[in-house]
């Protein structure tokens, strides 16, 4: 008999309801948004929501609503765009740099949905609007710099071993050129660089006489490179949240370049001050021989600056800067000995010696790391929001130094794990290892997101009916079997790439059209064999079961062939292929249960287990070979 079995349809049910409720969420739509949280001990509270609706008041700005997300953030929902941008300016105005104001979308998705886990889709750059940039990282120069910095070391490490050079130099081919005045000398320089500089291949020039040349291995090179790309991201990731996009995009495109998407950011001059903006790091000693409170004041002491610390904290600090962001070419997170979170610093170049010789003469003492940062200081000037430079200055940790500090060595007593992790990326973004140049940038206007989701849901709309129209009429209850498959579908792709948190683009919206074509394809292979089996003599039930059985193996193969494309082009393509490749993916998956399985089970429960004298298939079979039938297989 075509008969599934209860807990079939039971599970098939559930794999319908659970469609349903996660592609829900984008039936809703969202809200343009603006987010504001609290920088470090800085809280939100009631009185900054009354702040922020004055402000937007006074500023004649509608709002929908002001909620508070948790306690340290809360939303302000707008009915467009524009307003929610120019509303983005005066709240930053007003409250200052103690508080982050992100753009944001705010989904109006029901709370029982959103407790469930149901979000809707993101949008990409083309369909929301925004910038983009393409940023090349000059990594040119890397290694000469390198050479430059680890040729004053090796300089100090011979002096240090007492073995006796006649000159060094970094030559325009990136090497570096050690000159001695006999080769028992060169030879002992040979053995203990060779053992301390991992990176550097050291070649003995005997054609120029006592002579040490050094240069970095090829797999060195590799490694600086990417680190400074790697390190190029971080930074930039971190400019972008300070600039407060959601849902930003930085990722690595090609060998040295990086590409950034701003979705919801129209002003160009804004992100490129953003994410070319200068930062830094600077280490100088806690001034404990004076008063804090006393400077706090005004009292602050010659040779010493009033700082604060992340929690708005008052700490005094000696002008004197130990060692500055440039030098720390690697920052890592890790666990002490004792189990508790660390920081562990590399650093070259000139500043390493001076660096070494003060911690060497202030162990037990304080030192502040100072992060420096170029901010755009924005303010509210005859109704209009005014932007200026601003330098911002905090101290972000103030360890004790426990022994003389080198090339190598660790910051302590950190309080958590997120701390430390958040301490290791900041040291890391501290400075740009490598020069950036934006070798591309474009603009894109809400307006021109709009008309792309409008074209693209028409696209989808527009091909899904044709395919429904065309279905009914030519296999009639058969057909409306295939449709309802489609349609469940579609709304398991939606609801799959809504839970993988997948950013929907245009060619995401290439691959649902393109899916939607081809599910139907598994059904047309089903019911054209059913078709035939009825011509050849065969009964009702046994032409379902021999439709469904002899097309299985053209549909898998048909479909694993397309998988097979759609792995590769997620695998080698980049960005909006990616983004094709992913629904194409999920697509074909999906169209496999729902046309192999689903169309089954409803083609089951209305013919199978009972005797059928014809199928509502759009043909029609001769009467001596129409005789109602009761066998076949399941």
């Amino acid at each position: 008999m075509n008969r599934y079995p209860l807990w079939r349809y039971l599970l098939l049910l559930v794999i319908v309801v659970l469609g349903l409720v996660y592609a829900a969420p984008n039936l809703y739509g969202e809200d343009p948004a603006v987010q504001i949280s609290g920088q470090g001990a800085t809280k939100v509270d009631a009185k900054v929501q009354t702040q922020v609706k004055v402000t937007l008041d006074n500023a004649g700005l509608p709002y929908n609503s002001i909620e508070q997300e948790s306690d340290n953030s809360i939303l302000v929902r707008f009915k467009d765009t524009p307003t929610q941008l120019k509303a983005k300016d005066f709240i930053k105005a007003a409250l200052g740099d103690q508080y982050t104001v992100a753009l944001n979308l705010a989904s109006k998705t029901p709370e029982w949905l959103t407790a469930l886990g149901a979000a809707p889709m993101k949008l990409g750059l083309d369909l929301r609007g925004g910038v983009y940039f393409l940023i090349n990282v000059d990594v040119g120069s890397l290694a000469g710099n390198r050479l430059k910095e680890d040729s004053r070391t090796i300089s100090e490490a011979l002096r240090k071993d007492n073995i006796r050079y006649s000159g060094i130099k970094t030559t325009k081919d990136d090497k570096i050129v050690l000159q001695f005045r006999d080769a028992s000398q060169r030879d002992d320089a040979y053995t203990q660089l060779h053992n301390n500089y991992q990176e550097l291949q050291f070649v003995k020039a005997d054609d120029k006489g006592p002579v040490l040349e050094a240069q970095m291995t090829p797999a060195a090179i590799i490694k600086l490179d990417n680190y400074a790309v790697d390190q190029t991201m971080t930074v930039l990731r971190k400019r972008v949240n300070e600039l407060g996009v959601a849902e930003a995009v930085v990722q690595r495109q090609g060998p040295q370049d990086v590409a950034v998407s701003l979705p919801g950011i129209q002003d160009t001059a804004q992100a490129k001050q953003i994410l070319g903006g200068t930062a830094t790091l600077e280490f100088h000693i806690v001034d404990a021989q004076h008063d804090v409170q006393s400077a706090a004041a005004g009292d602050v002491p010659f040779g010493s600056k009033l700082y604060k610390m992340t929690d708005g904290s008052p700490i005094l600090l000696k002008n004197r800067a130990l060692l500055k962001g440039s030098a720390i070419v690697g920052a890592t997170s890790s666990f002490g000995q004792d189990g508790r979170p660390i920081v562990n610093i590399r650093i070259a170049g000139p500043q390493v010696s001076l660096f070494h010789r003060s911690t060497g003469e202030n162990v037990g003492q304080r030192m502040g790391i100072v992060f420096v940062e170029t901010k755009m200081d924005s303010k509210i000037v005859d109704g209009k929001v005014v932007s200026t430079p601003h330098k911002s200055e905090k101290v972000i940790s103030a360890p004790v130094i426990q022994s003389a500090l080198g090339n190598n060595f660790q910051i302590t007593g950190l309080e958590s794990t997120q701390v430390a992790q958040n301490l290791a990326l900041l040291l890391r973004a501290g400075a740009l290892i490598a020069p950036l140049s934006i070798i591309e940038e474009n603009t894109m206007g809400p307006s021109l997101g709009k008309q792309n989701i409008h074209k693209g849901f028409m696209s989808i709309m527009v091909g899904f009916l044709l395919v429904v129209l065309f279905i009914t009429l030519y296999y009639r209850f058969f057909g409306i079997v295939a449709n309802i498959a489609l349609a469940m579908n579609v709304i398991l792709v939606v609801a799959i790439l809504s839970l993988l948190g997948a950013v929907l683009t245009l060619p995401g919206i290439a691959g649902i059209v393109l899916t939607v074509g081809m599910a139907i394809d598994a059904n047309v292979l089903i019911f054209e064999r059913i078709r035939e089996e009825l011509r050849n003599g065969m009964t009702p039930q046994a032409s379902i079961h021999a439709g469904y059985a002899r097309a299985f193996t053209t549909i898998v193969d048909a479909n694993v062939t397309t998988l097979i494309v759609a792995v590769l082009l997620f695998a080698l393509g980049t960005g909006p292929i990616k983004g094709f490749a992913v629904t194409l993916t999920v697509g074909l998956l999906t169209s496999m249960l729902t046309a192999l399985t689903g169309t089954r089970a409803i083609v089951n429960l209305v013919y199978g287990g009972r005797v059928v004298k014809k199928l509502s298939i759009g043909i029609k079979v001769p009467p001596m070979q129409g005789k109602a039938y009761k066998g076949g297989n399941a």
